[in-house]
């Protein structure tokens, strides 16, 4: 176990990267939980299966206003002081749900869901350089896919406490929001605990810059628009994203229309779709150590689009099995694509970091494009995510090279 941890961080950072390795579990729930959340207001509120993909325009919209405020706060002031302010933030957007529900008000939810998401857009920003600063750039893709499966069993946990919370309680016919309102108030009291106890942890002082023995000093000198491979890398996470945000929002439909679920059974098969992603993040973790990460995603890629060609034909179970497939695929997509674009910028990390986490956008929209095939034909929405996959395959094979 020694030699595993040596290989991912140094002894130093053990504390600090634990902790910031939680606030990847942290968002996971939040961002799992939106996509209960989607059904449950179909169900309580009573609006479309489009106008509900404006709960993630609301959440990864945050993203595109936020990153960089993100950033450019984090560079000021450091890793600690950014994380701190995410979480307050994180916990302030949870704690807004009070009023929504008490109004009843479907404005106001999206409302607190745009500050809930300038909370995860800051914490992302901020986390995935630290994790990546916790060791050498060497094993950054490692680590960084290390601390994303937690991140994943987050989204495990997510639907399976909005399942007994939200779907379970309400039913399909369910009119009161008090589930929802004290679910949030107990989330926001849980990470305003972790905010104090992080302020008490000592953190290390780490280098700004992500680069390691074989960074080119030159490359330091250009400046990020002149970097292909972070351009690059900021294209392929927006589709990643939307790949993502679209493909989750829709898995409870899915589940209800095509294979006749209960939304209770939908939202329990949600758990063992996002344990698939947290499995794929471990098996994606150890097999970087034998497989060159970009091949890895391209690999990965492929496979999502021969799932998504599956998941489109709605044969049953056939098809069920594929749309699971489709989150273990997606399982290193992000923390790759967030790695391979950070290498070698040096004193350009931390903004660089800024746009790849504004990248998250992508998710603002695509479900509203799968939404409005999806209130035709949930089965059919599932060809849209193809588009991405192709993009995030043509980074992996041949665009996420650094250039000097």
């Amino acid at each position: 176990m020694s030699n595993i941890k040596a290989s991912l961080t140094e002894r130093k950072y053990l504390m600090t990267f634990a902790f910031v390795t939680s606030l990847f579990l942290l968002w996971g729930v939040a961002h799992a939980m939106s996509d209960v959340l989607n059904k449950h207001f179909q169900n309580v509120l009573h609006v479309s299966k489009a106008q509900s993909g404006l709960i993630q325009l609301s959440v990864f919209g945050a993203y595109a206003i936020m990153s960089i405020p993100a950033g450019l706060f984090m560079k000021r002031f450091g890793y600690k002081a950014g994380v701190l302010f995410g979480l307050a933030l994180f916990a302030s957007g949870t704690f807004l749900f009070v009023p929504a529900a008490n109004a009843e008000s479907f404005g106001m939810f999206r409302l607190a869901l745009f500050v809930l998401g300038c909370g995860m857009a800051t914490l992302e920003t901020v986390a995935h350089p630290f994790a990546a600063a916790l060791g050498s750039q060497e094993t950054s893709d490692q680590r960084l896919n290390f601390s994303q499966s937690f991140n994943a069993v987050g989204t495990i946990i997510g639907p399976a406490i909005g399942s007994y919370f939200l779907l379970r309680a309400g039913g399909n016919e369910g009119s009161d929001l008090g589930s929802v309102k004290s679910l949030y108030v107990s989330i926001g009291i849980t990470i305003s605990i972790i905010a104090v106890l992080f302020s008490l942890i000592q953190v290390p002082n780490l280098e700004v810059g992500h680069h390691g023995d074989e960074a080119d000093i030159s490359l330091e000198e250009k400046p990020l628009w002149r970097q292909s491979h972070f351009i690059w890398a900021v294209i392929a996470q927006f589709f990643n994203v939307a790949a993502q945000a679209g493909t989750w929002s829709f898995f409870i439909n899915y589940g209800h229309d095509v294979m006749g679920f209960s939304d209770d059974q939908a939202a329990n098969y949600m758990i063992i779709f996002m344990a698939m992603m947290a499995l794929g993040r471990f098996v994606g973790t150890f097999l970087m150590k034998y497989i060159a990460p970009n091949k890895l995603l391209g690999m990965f890629a492929l496979g999502s689009i021969m799932s998504c060609l599956l998941v489109a034909q709605a044969w049953g179970w056939v098809s069920y099995g594929a749309l699971m497939m489709i989150n273990f695929f997606f399982s290193i997509m992000f923390p790759t694509i967030f790695s391979l674009g950070l290498k070698s910028l040096g004193k350009h990390t931390q903004q660089g970091a800024s746009f790849i986490s504004m990248g998250v956008v992508g998710g603002a929209f695509f479900p509203l494009l799968m939404g409005l095939v999806a209130n035709q034909n949930v089965a059919q929405a599932y060809y849209l995510p193809i588009i991405c996959y192709v993009v995030i395959a043509s980074f992996a094979f041949w665009l996420y090279k650094i250039k000097k």
